[in-house]
Protein backbone atom coordinates (compact mmCIF):
# COMPACT_ATOMS: atom_id res chain seq x y z
CA UNK A 1 0.00 0.00 0.00
CA UNK A 2 1.91 3.12 -1.21
CA UNK A 3 1.47 6.41 1.41
CA UNK A 4 0.38 9.22 0.36
CA UNK A 5 3.21 11.82 -1.38
CA UNK A 6 3.44 14.50 0.80
CA UNK A 7 3.55 17.67 -0.97
CA UNK A 8 7.05 19.52 -1.01
CA UNK A 9 5.99 22.58 0.65
CA UNK A 10 4.91 20.46 3.70
CA UNK A 11 8.16 18.36 3.57
CA UNK A 12 9.94 18.08 6.97
CA UNK A 13 13.50 17.62 6.02
CA UNK A 14 16.56 16.45 8.48
CA UNK A 15 17.06 18.94 11.09
CA UNK A 16 20.85 19.78 10.23
CA UNK A 17 19.57 20.89 6.76
CA UNK A 18 16.28 22.86 7.94
CA UNK A 19 19.04 24.76 10.54
CA UNK A 20 21.35 25.58 7.73
CA UNK A 21 18.59 26.63 5.31
CA UNK A 22 16.84 28.32 7.96
CA UNK A 23 19.56 30.17 8.44
CA UNK A 24 20.47 31.23 4.99
CA UNK A 25 16.76 32.66 5.17
CA UNK A 26 17.53 34.98 8.12
CA UNK A 27 20.69 36.16 6.37
CA UNK A 28 18.85 37.32 3.54
CA UNK A 29 16.50 39.24 5.40
CA UNK A 30 18.22 40.41 8.20
CA UNK A 31 19.39 44.32 7.07
CA UNK A 32 16.18 44.70 6.53
CA UNK A 33 14.59 43.56 9.91
CA UNK A 34 16.74 45.33 11.71
CA UNK A 35 16.43 48.38 9.12
CA UNK A 36 12.95 49.36 10.64
CA UNK A 37 13.75 49.74 14.85
CA UNK A 38 17.35 51.29 13.84
CA UNK A 39 15.44 54.09 11.81
CA UNK A 40 12.71 54.88 14.13
CA UNK A 41 14.77 54.83 17.85
CA UNK A 42 17.52 57.50 15.48
CA UNK A 43 14.89 59.64 14.20
CA UNK A 44 13.44 59.55 18.16
CA UNK A 45 16.38 60.45 19.19
CA UNK A 46 16.05 57.64 21.69
CA UNK A 47 19.07 56.41 23.92
CA UNK A 48 21.50 53.69 22.28
CA UNK A 49 20.53 51.05 24.61
CA UNK A 50 17.29 51.52 23.88
CA UNK A 51 17.52 51.09 20.29
CA UNK A 52 18.98 47.95 20.80
CA UNK A 53 15.90 46.67 22.87
CA UNK A 54 14.04 48.11 19.79
CA UNK A 55 16.12 45.65 17.62
CA UNK A 56 15.36 42.78 20.08
CA UNK A 57 12.02 42.97 19.87
CA UNK A 58 11.45 43.33 16.05
CA UNK A 59 13.72 40.22 15.92
CA UNK A 60 11.53 38.49 18.48
CA UNK A 61 8.20 39.75 17.04
CA UNK A 62 9.31 38.37 13.53
CA UNK A 63 10.17 35.39 14.47
CA UNK A 64 6.75 34.69 16.30
CA UNK A 65 4.97 35.85 13.51
CA UNK A 66 6.72 33.43 10.96
CA UNK A 67 5.74 31.11 13.05
CA UNK A 68 2.24 31.67 12.98
CA UNK A 69 2.22 32.44 9.33
CA UNK A 70 4.25 28.81 8.73
CA UNK A 71 2.97 26.16 10.65
CA UNK A 72 -0.46 27.64 11.14
CA UNK A 73 -2.77 28.46 14.09
CA UNK A 74 -6.30 28.12 14.09
CA UNK A 75 -8.10 30.99 11.39
CA UNK A 76 -4.15 32.33 11.00
CA UNK A 77 -1.36 30.82 9.00
CA UNK A 78 -0.91 31.21 5.00
CA UNK A 79 1.27 28.04 5.62
CA UNK A 80 3.52 28.85 3.15
CA UNK A 81 7.64 29.05 3.07
CA UNK A 82 7.25 32.86 4.01
CA UNK A 83 9.00 34.58 6.31
CA UNK A 84 7.88 37.62 8.60
CA UNK A 85 9.45 41.34 9.15
CA UNK A 86 8.62 45.34 9.79
CA UNK A 87 6.93 46.75 6.85
CA UNK A 88 9.06 49.73 5.27
CA UNK A 89 5.48 51.23 4.72
CA UNK A 90 5.35 52.32 7.97
CA UNK A 91 8.76 53.90 8.70
CA UNK A 92 7.40 57.49 7.51
CA UNK A 93 4.12 57.82 9.27
CA UNK A 94 5.64 56.57 12.20
CA UNK A 95 8.27 59.26 12.20
CA UNK A 96 5.73 61.75 11.84
CA UNK A 97 3.76 60.13 15.18
CA UNK A 98 6.75 59.76 16.95
CA UNK A 99 8.51 63.25 16.39
CA UNK A 100 5.02 64.85 16.77
CA UNK A 101 5.53 67.10 20.24
CA UNK A 102 2.27 66.26 21.51
CA UNK A 103 2.42 62.26 20.42
CA UNK A 104 5.93 60.09 20.63
CA UNK A 105 6.74 56.40 21.04
CA UNK A 106 3.84 54.78 23.19
CA UNK A 107 1.50 56.18 20.07
CA UNK A 108 2.85 54.34 17.54
CA UNK A 109 2.85 51.33 19.92
CA UNK A 110 -1.03 52.12 20.59
CA UNK A 111 -1.54 53.02 16.80
CA UNK A 112 0.04 49.92 16.04
CA UNK A 113 -1.63 47.40 18.31
CA UNK A 114 -5.17 49.10 16.75
CA UNK A 115 -3.96 48.47 13.15
CA UNK A 116 -3.52 45.05 14.22
CA UNK A 117 -6.76 44.60 15.08
CA UNK A 118 -8.61 46.32 12.19
CA UNK A 119 -6.34 44.17 9.82
CA UNK A 120 -7.95 40.89 11.03
CA UNK A 121 -11.09 41.82 10.89
CA UNK A 122 -10.65 43.75 7.67
CA UNK A 123 -8.91 40.69 6.16
CA UNK A 124 -11.76 38.51 5.03
CA UNK A 125 -12.72 41.28 2.58
CA UNK A 126 -9.50 42.20 1.23
CA UNK A 127 -9.53 38.49 0.35
CA UNK A 128 -12.13 38.87 -2.11
CA UNK A 129 -9.90 41.12 -4.13
CA UNK A 130 -8.12 37.64 -5.42
CA UNK A 131 -11.06 37.77 -8.15
CA UNK A 132 -9.18 40.87 -9.63
CA UNK A 133 -5.93 39.37 -9.95
CA UNK A 134 -5.88 37.06 -13.58
CA UNK A 135 -2.52 35.96 -14.61
CA UNK A 136 -2.02 38.94 -16.17
CA UNK A 137 -2.27 41.66 -12.82
CA UNK A 138 -0.39 39.21 -10.71
CA UNK A 139 2.64 38.53 -13.38
CA UNK A 140 2.73 42.08 -13.49
CA UNK A 141 3.41 42.94 -9.92
CA UNK A 142 5.13 40.21 -9.22
CA UNK A 143 7.98 41.50 -11.94
CA UNK A 144 7.34 44.87 -10.26
CA UNK A 145 8.24 43.64 -6.52
CA UNK A 146 11.29 41.77 -8.51
CA UNK A 147 12.54 45.26 -10.27
CA UNK A 148 11.56 47.02 -7.06
CA UNK A 149 13.89 45.00 -5.12
CA UNK A 150 16.89 45.33 -7.67
CA UNK A 151 17.83 48.78 -6.33
CA UNK A 152 17.66 47.28 -2.67
CA UNK A 153 20.78 44.42 -4.10
CA UNK A 154 22.71 47.06 -6.15
CA UNK A 155 23.08 49.48 -3.48
CA UNK A 156 23.87 46.64 -1.30
CA UNK A 157 26.33 45.99 -3.58
CA UNK A 158 27.93 49.56 -3.62
CA UNK A 159 28.42 49.20 0.65
CA UNK A 160 25.08 50.11 1.44
CA UNK A 161 23.39 53.81 1.10
CA UNK A 162 24.43 56.24 3.26
CA UNK A 163 27.64 54.84 3.36
CA UNK A 164 30.18 57.45 2.78
CA UNK A 165 32.75 54.68 0.54
CA UNK A 166 29.85 53.54 -1.61
CA UNK A 167 31.19 52.65 -4.84
CA UNK A 168 34.14 51.36 -3.83
CA UNK A 169 36.00 48.65 -5.93
CA UNK A 170 36.46 46.79 -3.38
CA UNK A 171 32.79 46.51 -2.30
CA UNK A 172 32.11 45.63 -6.18
CA UNK A 173 34.83 43.22 -6.53
CA UNK A 174 33.41 41.39 -3.73
CA UNK A 175 29.61 41.68 -4.90
CA UNK A 176 30.93 40.12 -8.17
CA UNK A 177 32.77 37.30 -6.59
CA UNK A 178 29.66 35.91 -4.03
CA UNK A 179 27.53 36.46 -7.20
CA UNK A 180 30.19 34.09 -9.54
CA UNK A 181 30.17 32.16 -5.94
CA UNK A 182 26.29 31.22 -6.33
CA UNK A 183 26.27 31.00 -10.12
CA UNK A 184 28.94 28.14 -9.43
CA UNK A 185 27.91 25.81 -6.86
CA UNK A 186 24.46 26.41 -8.69
CA UNK A 187 26.23 24.70 -11.89
CA UNK A 188 28.06 22.02 -10.12
CA UNK A 189 26.57 21.60 -6.77
CA UNK A 190 24.35 18.49 -5.97
CA UNK A 191 21.56 18.22 -4.11
CA UNK A 192 21.96 20.01 -0.54
CA UNK A 193 24.86 21.86 -1.46
CA UNK A 194 23.19 23.58 -4.61
CA UNK A 195 20.37 24.43 -1.97
CA UNK A 196 22.47 26.06 0.28
CA UNK A 197 24.54 28.25 -2.56
CA UNK A 198 23.40 31.59 -0.97
CA UNK A 199 24.72 31.10 2.46
CA UNK A 200 27.97 29.21 0.91
CA UNK A 201 28.47 32.41 -1.17
CA UNK A 202 27.80 34.89 1.39
CA UNK A 203 30.09 32.92 4.04
CA UNK A 204 32.77 32.66 1.40
CA UNK A 205 32.51 36.73 1.09
CA UNK A 206 32.52 37.05 4.78
CA UNK A 207 35.71 35.18 4.78
CA UNK A 208 37.13 37.25 2.25
CA UNK A 209 36.22 40.45 3.99
CA UNK A 210 37.43 39.60 7.07
CA UNK A 211 40.47 39.09 5.80
CA UNK A 212 40.45 42.30 3.87
CA UNK A 213 40.26 44.12 7.42
CA UNK A 214 36.61 45.11 5.49
CA UNK A 215 34.36 43.38 9.01
CA UNK A 216 33.16 45.80 11.81
CA UNK A 217 32.76 43.62 15.08
CA UNK A 218 33.17 45.98 17.77
CA UNK A 219 28.97 45.09 18.28
CA UNK A 220 29.59 41.81 19.27
CA UNK A 221 31.83 42.14 22.13
CA UNK A 222 29.65 45.04 23.76
CA UNK A 223 26.17 43.30 23.31
CA UNK A 224 24.87 41.43 25.82
CA UNK A 225 24.20 37.24 25.88
CA UNK A 226 21.15 37.45 27.12
CA UNK A 227 18.11 40.42 26.94
CA UNK A 228 14.57 39.75 27.89
CA UNK A 229 11.84 41.03 25.11
CA UNK A 230 8.99 41.82 27.97
CA UNK A 231 5.41 43.28 26.49
CA UNK A 232 4.94 47.25 27.03
CA UNK A 233 8.35 47.87 28.02
CA UNK A 234 8.20 51.52 27.40
CA UNK A 235 4.72 52.12 29.08
CA UNK A 236 1.26 51.59 28.32
CA UNK A 237 0.23 52.46 24.61
CA UNK A 238 -1.45 55.48 23.82
CA UNK A 239 -4.43 55.48 21.33
CA UNK A 240 -4.79 58.45 19.04
CA UNK A 241 -7.43 58.33 16.49
CA UNK A 242 -5.36 60.15 13.94
CA UNK A 243 -2.47 57.92 14.54
CA UNK A 244 -4.69 54.85 13.99
CA UNK A 245 -6.36 56.10 10.93
CA UNK A 246 -3.00 56.84 9.58
CA UNK A 247 -2.00 53.23 10.38
CA UNK A 248 -4.94 51.13 9.08
CA UNK A 249 -4.15 53.17 5.47
CA UNK A 250 -0.82 51.59 6.40
CA UNK A 251 -1.79 48.22 6.74
CA UNK A 252 -4.36 48.60 3.29
CA UNK A 253 -0.65 49.27 1.54
CA UNK A 254 0.94 45.77 3.27
CA UNK A 255 -2.49 44.37 2.68
CA UNK A 256 -2.23 44.58 -1.00
CA UNK A 257 2.02 44.35 -1.29
CA UNK A 258 1.09 40.49 1.01
CA UNK A 259 -1.21 39.48 -1.75
CA UNK A 260 1.52 39.87 -4.57
CA UNK A 261 4.16 37.93 -2.46
CA UNK A 262 1.44 35.14 -1.33
CA UNK A 263 0.42 34.61 -4.89
CA UNK A 264 4.07 34.36 -5.96
CA UNK A 265 5.38 31.59 -3.22
CA UNK A 266 1.74 29.71 -3.83
CA UNK A 267 2.98 29.88 -7.55
CA UNK A 268 6.92 28.87 -6.91
CA UNK A 269 6.40 25.78 -4.64
CA UNK A 270 3.18 24.77 -6.43
CA UNK A 271 0.61 25.46 -4.24
CA UNK A 272 -1.91 28.12 -5.62
CA UNK A 273 -3.48 30.54 -3.03
CA UNK A 274 -7.01 30.53 -2.81
CA UNK A 275 -9.23 33.22 -1.11
CA UNK A 276 -9.40 30.93 2.26
CA UNK A 277 -5.37 30.91 2.39
CA UNK A 278 -5.00 34.61 1.58
CA UNK A 279 -7.38 35.31 4.49
CA UNK A 280 -5.38 33.42 6.34
CA UNK A 281 -2.70 34.76 5.57
CA UNK A 282 -3.60 38.25 5.54
CA UNK A 283 -5.00 38.05 9.03
CA UNK A 284 -1.09 37.14 10.29
CA UNK A 285 -0.16 40.25 8.92
CA UNK A 286 -2.62 41.54 11.27
CA UNK A 287 -1.92 39.49 14.46
CA UNK A 288 1.84 39.70 13.58
CA UNK A 289 1.11 43.69 13.64
CA UNK A 290 -0.69 43.47 16.70
CA UNK A 291 2.11 41.45 18.46
CA UNK A 292 4.49 43.67 17.53
CA UNK A 293 2.85 46.65 19.42
CA UNK A 294 2.46 44.36 21.93
CA UNK A 295 6.38 43.72 22.55
CA UNK A 296 7.40 47.01 21.20
CA UNK A 297 7.63 46.57 17.58
CA UNK A 298 5.99 48.21 14.43
CA UNK A 299 3.67 46.25 11.82
CA UNK A 300 4.59 43.31 10.14
CA UNK A 301 4.28 42.34 6.37
CA UNK A 302 6.09 39.15 4.12
CA UNK A 303 9.57 39.76 3.14
CA UNK A 304 9.86 39.90 -0.70
CA UNK A 305 13.76 38.86 0.00
CA UNK A 306 12.80 35.63 0.86
CA UNK A 307 10.78 35.00 -1.80
CA UNK A 308 13.68 35.44 -4.15
CA UNK A 309 15.03 33.16 -2.44
CA UNK A 310 13.22 30.33 -2.57
CA UNK A 311 13.53 30.67 -6.36
CA UNK A 312 17.52 30.26 -6.20
CA UNK A 313 17.24 27.23 -4.02
CA UNK A 314 14.47 25.84 -5.59
CA UNK A 315 13.58 24.91 -1.41
CA UNK A 316 10.13 24.53 -0.98
CA UNK A 317 9.27 23.27 2.43
CA UNK A 318 7.83 25.71 4.89
CA UNK A 319 9.25 24.17 7.52
CA UNK A 320 12.18 25.53 6.60
CA UNK A 321 11.13 29.26 7.12
CA UNK A 322 9.55 28.50 10.14
CA UNK A 323 13.26 27.51 11.53
CA UNK A 324 14.26 30.70 10.41
CA UNK A 325 11.14 32.16 12.46
CA UNK A 326 12.87 29.72 15.90
CA UNK A 327 16.13 31.63 14.66
CA UNK A 328 14.59 35.07 14.64
CA UNK A 329 12.74 34.65 18.37
CA UNK A 330 16.47 33.33 19.72
CA UNK A 331 18.62 36.43 18.05
CA UNK A 332 15.60 38.63 19.78
CA UNK A 333 16.44 36.66 22.97
CA UNK A 334 20.23 36.37 22.58
CA UNK A 335 21.83 39.97 21.27
CA UNK A 336 25.40 39.14 21.15
CA UNK A 337 24.43 36.30 18.69
CA UNK A 338 22.74 38.99 16.50
CA UNK A 339 25.44 41.25 16.56
CA UNK A 340 27.37 38.41 14.74
CA UNK A 341 24.67 38.35 12.19
CA UNK A 342 24.78 42.22 12.07
CA UNK A 343 28.62 41.75 11.28
CA UNK A 344 27.88 40.46 7.51
CA UNK A 345 28.55 43.85 5.41
CA UNK A 346 26.29 45.12 2.88
CA UNK A 347 28.56 44.34 -0.06
CA UNK A 348 28.95 40.43 0.77
CA UNK A 349 24.58 40.49 0.60
CA UNK A 350 24.98 42.29 -2.40
CA UNK A 351 25.92 39.81 -4.77
CA UNK A 352 23.31 37.64 -3.48
CA UNK A 353 20.44 40.30 -3.46
CA UNK A 354 21.36 40.71 -7.31
CA UNK A 355 20.28 37.01 -8.22
CA UNK A 356 17.55 36.57 -6.05
CA UNK A 357 15.74 39.55 -6.70
CA UNK A 358 16.00 39.03 -10.14
CA UNK A 359 14.70 35.55 -9.40
CA UNK A 360 11.59 37.27 -8.38
CA UNK A 361 11.17 39.36 -11.37
CA UNK A 362 11.91 36.25 -13.54
CA UNK A 363 8.98 34.56 -11.77
CA UNK A 364 6.90 37.36 -13.31
CA UNK A 365 8.13 36.97 -16.36
CA UNK A 366 7.39 33.14 -16.60
CA UNK A 367 3.46 34.39 -15.09
CA UNK A 368 3.12 36.67 -17.68
CA UNK A 369 4.48 34.22 -20.77
CA UNK A 370 1.04 32.36 -20.17
CA UNK A 371 -0.65 35.50 -20.97
CA UNK A 372 -2.48 35.94 -24.31
CA UNK A 373 -0.58 38.79 -25.86
CA UNK A 374 -1.14 37.91 -29.80
CA UNK A 375 -5.24 38.14 -29.40
CA UNK A 376 -5.43 40.14 -27.04
CA UNK A 377 -3.60 43.31 -27.26
CA UNK A 378 -4.90 45.08 -24.62
CA UNK A 379 -2.81 43.06 -22.03
CA UNK A 380 0.32 44.97 -23.44
CA UNK A 381 -1.03 48.24 -22.63
CA UNK A 382 -2.03 46.44 -18.94
CA UNK A 383 1.60 45.51 -18.36
CA UNK A 384 3.33 48.50 -19.84
CA UNK A 385 1.76 51.02 -17.71
CA UNK A 386 1.50 48.83 -14.63
CA UNK A 387 5.25 48.53 -15.03
CA UNK A 388 6.18 52.13 -16.15
CA UNK A 389 3.98 53.18 -12.50
CA UNK A 390 5.45 50.43 -10.20
CA UNK A 391 8.62 51.78 -10.83
CA UNK A 392 8.16 55.82 -10.71
CA UNK A 393 9.25 55.26 -6.65
CA UNK A 394 12.39 53.40 -7.85
CA UNK A 395 13.34 55.41 -10.29
CA UNK A 396 12.54 58.84 -9.04
CA UNK A 397 12.09 58.76 -5.14
CA UNK A 398 10.66 62.58 -5.02
CA UNK A 399 8.57 62.22 -7.63
CA UNK A 400 5.45 62.91 -5.52
CA UNK A 401 7.50 65.27 -3.21
CA UNK A 402 5.10 67.99 -3.28
CA UNK A 403 1.79 65.97 -3.04
CA UNK A 404 0.61 65.87 0.18
CA UNK A 405 2.69 64.27 3.15
CA UNK A 406 -1.20 62.12 4.08
CA UNK A 407 -0.35 60.22 0.92
CA UNK A 408 3.39 58.95 1.11
CA UNK A 409 2.27 55.74 1.89
CA UNK A 410 0.33 54.78 -0.51
CA UNK A 411 2.37 57.12 -3.62
CA UNK A 412 5.79 55.42 -2.30
CA UNK A 413 4.73 52.05 -2.71
CA UNK A 414 5.81 50.98 -6.27
CA UNK A 415 3.88 47.35 -5.44
CA UNK A 416 0.71 48.89 -4.43
CA UNK A 417 0.78 51.51 -7.50
CA UNK A 418 1.35 48.56 -10.04
CA UNK A 419 -1.34 46.83 -8.48
CA UNK A 420 -3.48 49.41 -8.50
CA UNK A 421 -2.86 50.22 -11.99
CA UNK A 422 -2.64 46.65 -13.44
CA UNK A 423 -6.24 45.20 -11.88
CA UNK A 424 -7.77 48.86 -12.56
CA UNK A 425 -6.64 48.30 -16.28
CA UNK A 426 -8.08 44.77 -16.66
CA UNK A 427 -11.09 45.51 -15.38
CA UNK A 428 -11.62 48.16 -17.82
CA UNK A 429 -10.17 46.28 -21.02
CA UNK A 430 -10.90 42.48 -20.14
CA UNK A 431 -13.28 42.81 -17.33
CA UNK A 432 -13.55 40.76 -14.26
CA UNK A 433 -14.00 36.66 -13.94
CA UNK A 434 -15.04 34.77 -10.57
CA UNK A 435 -12.46 33.90 -8.43
CA UNK A 436 -12.57 30.49 -9.22
CA UNK A 437 -11.61 31.08 -12.71
CA UNK A 438 -9.00 33.50 -11.86
CA UNK A 439 -7.35 31.20 -9.64
CA UNK A 440 -7.80 28.80 -12.14
CA UNK A 441 -5.74 30.83 -14.94
CA UNK A 442 -3.27 31.61 -12.25
CA UNK A 443 -2.38 28.04 -11.55
CA UNK A 444 -2.25 26.98 -15.07
CA UNK A 445 0.33 29.94 -15.78
CA UNK A 446 2.86 28.89 -13.07
CA UNK A 447 2.41 25.34 -12.31
CA UNK A 448 5.13 24.25 -14.33
CA UNK A 449 7.56 26.31 -12.72
CA UNK A 450 9.96 24.81 -10.69
CA UNK A 451 11.68 27.64 -9.04
CA UNK A 452 15.24 27.28 -10.09
CA UNK A 453 16.31 28.40 -14.01
CA UNK A 454 17.22 26.02 -16.18
CA UNK A 455 16.03 22.70 -13.74
CA UNK A 456 12.19 22.66 -15.13
CA UNK A 457 11.53 19.04 -14.44
CA UNK A 458 14.36 17.97 -12.80
CA UNK A 459 13.58 16.46 -9.56
CA UNK A 460 17.12 16.66 -7.75
CA UNK A 461 17.32 20.23 -8.74
CA UNK A 462 14.05 21.14 -7.42
CA UNK A 463 13.72 18.85 -4.50
CA UNK A 464 16.81 20.04 -2.82
CA UNK A 465 19.16 30.77 -0.44
CA UNK A 466 19.93 54.74 3.82
CA UNK A 467 16.62 55.16 3.47
CA UNK A 468 13.86 53.07 4.40
CA UNK A 469 12.88 52.23 0.51
CA UNK A 470 16.25 51.57 -0.34
CA UNK A 471 16.56 48.94 2.42
CA UNK A 472 13.44 46.63 1.66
Amino acid sequence: MQSKQVHPCDERLPAGQLLTLGIQHVLVMYAGAVAVPLIIGTALKLPKEQIAFLISADLFSCGIATLIQTLGLWIFGIRLPVIMGCTFAAVGPMIAIGTNPSLGILDIFGSTIAAGVIGILLAPAIGKLLRFFPPVVVGTVISVIGLSLMEVGINWAAGGVGNPDYGNPVYLGLSLVVLMLILLINKFGRGFVANISVLLGIVAGFVIAALLGRVNMDGVTAAPWVGFVMPFHFGLPHFDPLSIATMVTVMFVTFIESTGMFLAVGDMVERPVDQKALVRGLRVDGLGTLIGGIFNSFPHTSFSQNVGLIGVTGVKSRFVCATGGVILVLLGLFPKMAQVVASVPAFVLGGAGIVMFGMVAANGIKVLSRVDFTKNHHNLFIVAVSIGLGLVPVVSPHFFAKLPAALSPLLHSGILLASASAVILNIIFNGVKNERGARRDIHRAGNDFDGRTGNEGNPAAGDNLMSAADLH
